[in-house]
């Protein structure tokens, strides 16, 4: 696991770096996590989050335009590095989806000067040039036009779609030659459902790349609050929303029917002046918790105290001025099946035999 600094604007995050580690869809992750059941798609019959909450959040969070913008430093470090996986597929897109496209910061990112580090003149064009049209389609207008009137805007040819629901797509099959989506699917009750329909709106051979929230995000948050909540009320509500597990998503492009999956862990861990900035960096993003069933009101001042002085105890780093609250994030990338396509050779096909790579002889020679 690398460690590496990433120099970022004097926000509310003194400290932004990442932690990087390759995963394989069959690798073993923590045990707390969302399990997922095959369904048609439509409404799905259990709903894990509430959302009409969430749009509401969306809602209102960007309804602040300066402190939404502030806090989107996370949106906007993730879209960048979901959009350089765009360098590794040398082809042109004429019609590309943004499935939750938020402030339109995967828009934003395609517009940037020199995206390629290892250009030969070391310039390279913006991603943008390889776009036909960009597609950003949301649930809330204010966060989705909140930034209509910024330079980026006259640098891609994008068209903005309000939607009812990111759970049921409102496009004919092979609509699209890519769909990205950053940080929005994790908020999907019906994951498996979304993934067949995705598939279903790609034209063959064409790629779908997402970046969602999973696993061990803000896993100090939810373990203090969790102590804070037993000494104070004596009992556990629900603060932090599931997620998925890496070793979940390969499965699930799979059987969406998705090919040639890629799927890879970053962590980014901000550090935060206390848990009172933290907890109210997340709601100016929009991201606080729409659990269905969860307690409504705001959470005690007890109860919060309580979460400080634990979540600095059990996470403070020593010599560090704040605490540290990581982002797990699972980068995916899956093909839609084509003619043409690469795929593995059948099993039985090979021309070498492994016992005479490795030498030949049997164990103890």
């Amino acid at each position: 696991m690398s460690l590496s600094n990433i120099s970022r604007p004097a926000l509310r995050s003194p400290r932004f770096y990442t932690k990087r580690t390759p995963i394989y869809t069959s690798s073993t992750s923590c045990p707390s996590r969302r399990t997922y059941a095959n369904q048609a798609p439509g409404n799905p019959v259990m709903e894990i989050f509430n959302r009409k909450t969430k749009h509401l959040q969306k809602d209102r969070a960007a309804r602040n335009v300066e402190e939404s913008r502030k806090t989107d430093y996370i949106k906007d470090e993730v879209a960048m590095r979901l959009c350089e996986r765009l360098l590794d597929i040398k082809r042109t897109f004429p019609q590309v989806l943004d499935l939750g496209a938020n402030s339109c910061n995967i828009a934003r990112a395609l517009t940037m000067p020199d995206p390629d580090p290892d250009a030969p003149n070391g310039s390279s064009p913006p991603l943008s040039t390889r776009i036909g049209q960009l597609t950003c389609i949301d649930t809330s207008e204010a966060l989705l036009y909140r930034d209509a009137d910024e330079p980026f805007n006259d640098q891609i040819s994008l068209k903005r779609q309000i939607v009812p629901d990111l759970e049921s797509l409102p496009f004919p099959e092979n609509s699209f030659d890519a769909v990205l989506s950053s940080l929005s699917i994790h908020w999907i009750n019906d994951l498996p459902s979304l993934l067949a329909q995705v598939n279903s709106i790609l034209k063959p051979d064409c790629p779908f790349i997402a970046a969602m929230f999973g696993g061990d995000t803000l896993f100090e948050l939810r373990t203090s609050l969790q102590l804070a909540d037993l000494e104070r009320r004596g009992g556990v509500s629900p603060h932090v929303s599931p997620l998925a597990d890496v070793r979940d998503v390969g499965g699930l492009l799979n059987k969406a029917g998705f090919k040639m999956l890629t799927v890879d862990v970053e962590d980014i861990v901000v550090e935060y002046p206390d848990t009172f900035a933290l907890m109210g960096d997340l709601q100016a993003m929009g991201e606080n918790n729409a659990i269905l069933h969860r307690e409504l009101g705001p959470m005690s001042r007890d109860v919060l105290l309580a979460n400080e002085a634990i979540y600095r105890e059990l996470h403070k780093e020593e010599g560090a001025r704040g605490v540290p609250a990581t982002f797990r994030l699972i980068y995916m990338i899956g093909w839609k099946e084509g003619e043409g396509q690469a795929k593995p050779l059948e099993r039985g096909s090979g021309q070498l035999n492994l016992k005479d790579l490795l030498g030949g002889g049997s164990i103890g020679n």
